[in-house]
């Protein structure tokens, strides 16, 4: 199918990530190529009890780690909770949208939802043993209630033929930098984990995760009781770095490994504080996402002319400034360059959900490491209700 053939389709997009706090939602106008136009945006976030069910799955996915029984009473809680969030996101988004600067209010129904589902587990290949991922989602419940096609799964095709599974991203980071202009470019992602998108001067693109960026420090505020988060980077501000201990964790097999490489939320965790005070802690997990990002991006063959940040990690300014020192060039926020910033990732899963209707690569050999470009998604029809 040629890309005159395809005509553009509004497309819903839906992430919920490993700092479990929010669904985020959000349409784009997309023929799988490029990105003609964006539509409105959701944030359902999780409640208190929402969160602890899925780490209850999280916790029972780690401890079972492909051997023996899966733990299905846990998976099956965590799917019924992303089931009714993400319902409720779709209703937040399936409402009224005034266009910026138009006064024109119109409501835009998607033709395909591209979720990402909930990673519980994700295991990069080695020479030892295949790699292997699991996001939990139940597409069928989701199509059926809204009456639209879902594709999910989109990790595992890239896995099962030797990729790393992620990040999966930079199709769409592609799409959004070719809008910019040509010249050297990173997209910096800060999740629970931090992955970068680099474009070089010959249009070339490249991926990898970094580090960790959020997830450490989430669970380090989370086990001390402040909170689950470091709400604008106010602790990390008040601690020390302990630089010995910097030096001893940057002596791991990850950093000296070459990219592309992929990494599962709990191989950087809060113990590597441990022994520190709380906001030592803070200081000394910041600074370590912070240098890694700096190490991963000393490994591109072009120094970039600007690094882009999105995820939730750029609202950290303790994280951003540190960001600022150790990279060799400017970083900057989403936003300066026009993108919605809490919103790249469910947009990207919308733009991959179009390219998995297409058949179109998903990912490449420079971004996860899959010997030749890589399709994937499962795609998910309902069944007409007039049927049931």
């Amino acid at each position: 199918m040629t890309k005159k053939e395809f005509q553009p389709v509004w497309a819903a997009g839906f992430m919920s990530g490993t700092s479990l706090d929010a669904v985020d939602a959000a349409l784009i106008l997309t023929d799988g190529e490029d990105v003609l136009d964006f539509g409105p945006t959701a944030e359902r976030p999780f409640t208190t009890a929402e969160r602890q069910g899925l780490e209850r799955a999280t916790e029972a996915a780690r401890a079972w780690n492909w051997g023996g029984t899966e733990p299905g009473q846990a998976f099956d809680l965590a799917r019924n909770i992303l089931g009714e969030t993400h319902h409720a996101a779709y209703q937040m988004l399936d409402s009224e949208w005034s266009e910026a600067g138009t006064g024109v209010t119109r409501r835009i129904a998607p033709e395909l939802i591209g979720v990402h589902g909930q990673t519980v587990l994700h295991r990069p290949p080695s020479d030892q043993r295949p790699g292997a991922t699991l996001q939990l989602f139940d597409p069928v419940p989701f199509a059926q209630r809204l009456q639209c096609p879902v594709v999910h799964d989109f990790r595992t095709a890239d896995v099962a033929a030797g990729g790393q599974g992620a990040p999966l991203a930079p199709a769409y980071h592609a799409a959004l930098l070719r809008t910019l202009g040509p010249g050297p470019a990173v997209v910096l992602n800060l999740g629970g984990v931090a992955n970068i998108t680099a474009r070089f001067s010959d249009g070339q693109i490249v991926a990898f995760d970094t580090g960790p960026a959020n997830g450490p420090i989430d669970e380090w505020v989370a086990g001390h009781d402040r909170g689950t988060r470091d709400e604008n980077g106010r602790f990390a501000a008040r601690g020390l770095i302990h630089e010995g201990l910097l030096a001893q964790l940057f002596e791991h097999p990850f950093f000296s490994a070459p990219p592309p490489k992929s990494l599962d939320r709990y191989d950087f965790n809060a113990s590597m504080a441990r022994g520190l005070s709380f906001y030592d802690g803070c200081a000394t997990l910041t600074a370590f996402s912070a240098r890694a990002v700096a190490a991963g991006v000393a490994r591109l063959a072009e120094t970039p002319a600007r690094v882009i940040a999105c995820g939730g990690g750029r609202h950290n300014p303790t994280l951003m400034g540190q960001l600022r020192a150790v990279l060799p060039c400017p970083v900057l926020p989403a936003e300066a360059v026009g993108w919605r910033g809490d919103f790249l990732e469910a947009e990207a899963f919308a733009f991959l959900a179009v390219r998995s209707l297409r058949g179109l690569p998903l990912s490449w050999p420079g971004t996860t490491g899959v010997p030749a470009p890589q399709t994937g998604g499962v795609l998910t029809r309902p069944r007409p209700l007039t049927a049931l």
